[in-house]
């Protein structure tokens, strides 16, 4: 609902200011945003390998670091954690280069919006971050690997995967739609 709703503010605000919005959307570079968007539905690829893993009930890889088909649910995950980071690092350098071409949140509507939604998205990214750190850290503490750790990764699984799919939204109608 809360992500529906910055989708309404956004096409609300669009609609009042047509021409606001085709001179605002040409300073954004989309092949940068493109390459950006492929990090995060790809981090949906191995958080979903990840779960694979922890629904055999293996939590960490049985052969060596490079032989990725023996990966467990903890190296999965890492990477997913290392791509999602690099996703809000990027988004951050896409903030800084559109603060230097004079969007920012106070410039306009176009700015606000902009900022309002692709800026919570980006926390709700820092969110699933901290939670798969929490269940990476729940597979070395735990004595035994369970179906209670391996459903907690399914859980978290689910929370990427909807901010994956909001992120492909928002990409299409802020890059994309004319």
């Amino acid at each position: 609902m809360f992500f529906a709703a910055l989708f309404a503010m956004y096409f609300t605000l669009r609609s009042t200011s047509p021409d606001m919005w085709a001179t605002e959307t040409e300073k954004l570079n989309v092949p940068f945003a493109l390459a950006n968007t492929i990090v995060l539905v790809l981090s949906s690829v191995t958080c979903q390998f990840g779960v694979f893993a922890a629904e055999r009930l293996q939590p960490r890889r049985t052969g060596g670091l490079l032989n990725v088909a023996r990966w467990g649910m903890v190296e999965w995950f890492i990477l997913t954690f290392i791509m999602g980071a690099v996703f809000v690092s990027v988004q951050a350098f896409e903030y800084t280069m559109l603060v230097s071409e004079h969007v920012s949140l106070s410039s306009d509507a176009y700015g606000s919006s902009f900022y309002l939604t692709t800026g919570f998205h980006g926390l709700h990214v820092t969110g699933g971050l901290i939670a798969f750190l929490f269940i990476i850290g729940r597979a070395y503490i735990a004595k035994r690997f369970g179906h209670f750790e391996a459903t907690s990764a399914v859980v978290v699984s689910y929370y990427w995967h909807f901010v994956d799919v909001v992120w492909i939204a928002l990409f299409f109608i802020i890059y994309f739609l004319k």
